[in-house]
């Protein structure tokens, strides 16, 4: 029951973030990159249940990370990307949305 609650708080503070507010929290160096093949409410869920095991394969997979200098860079050149974000404390994960083909 209690992993229920968790997921369910985590999903009040799920959202989409232009990249401009995110930059506070890249300066404090707590933003985390979780790769596209990962639901980010699975990642906020093993980190804020201390599911270490499952934390450390993604690490260990590189599917979860921090953001690179290179990667840093193009974002502040178009400060107003989207991406998804949830606030599991201390750390601000994000994600690139998916994108669809056709969308415009």
């Amino acid at each position: 029951m209690e992993d229920i609650n968790i997921r369910e708080r985590l999903a009040e503070n799920f959202d989409v973030a232009e990249w401009n507010w995110l930059v506070p929290h890249v300066k404090r160096d707590v933003v985390v990159i979780i790769d596209q093949k990962l639901d980010l409410l699975d990642v906020g869920e093993a980190i804020a249940s201390d599911n270490t095991s499952s934390v450390q394969d993604w690490m260990n997979q590189e599917l979860i990370y921090k953001p690179s200098a290179e990667q840093l860079s193009i974002w502040n050149s178009n400060d107003t990307k989207k991406f998804n974000a949830l606030i599991v404390e201390p750390f601000v994960l994000i994600q690139e949305p998916v994108e669809i083909q056709g969308d415009n």
